[in-house]
């Protein structure tokens, strides 16, 4: 005979799969037309010259260039403020 009930089975033990979220290109890196520059969930970064947003708030180069990031002052619903990052793609010549 056993000498100790068996333990049971937990509910835990799973996870769901990572999202692959973040910015994909760095300041100074070179890109081309269409490539991602950032994947997100809302606005943490803003699309700037030379991007486009995509459905899922993805951030998309629109012409070949080098990527820039600038920082500007917004004013939230409320009255707050807050800075915003602005993702921009500098075109070459």
């Amino acid at each position: 005979m056993a000498h100790k009930k068996a333990g049971g089975s937990t509910e835990n033990g799973r996870d769901s799969r990572a999202k692959r979220r973040g910015v994909k290109r760095f300041g100074g890196q070179r890109v081309s037309a269409g490539e991602v520059l950032v994947r997100q969930k809302g606005l943490k970064f803003r699309p700037g010259n030379n991007t486009y947003r995509g459905k899922d708030w993805t951030i998309h180069a629109y012409v070949d260039g080098t990527v820039s990031f600038s920082q500007k002052k917004t004013q939230k619903f409320h009255g707050s403020s807050a800075w915003c990052t602005i993702i921009h793609v500098v075109p070459e010549k």
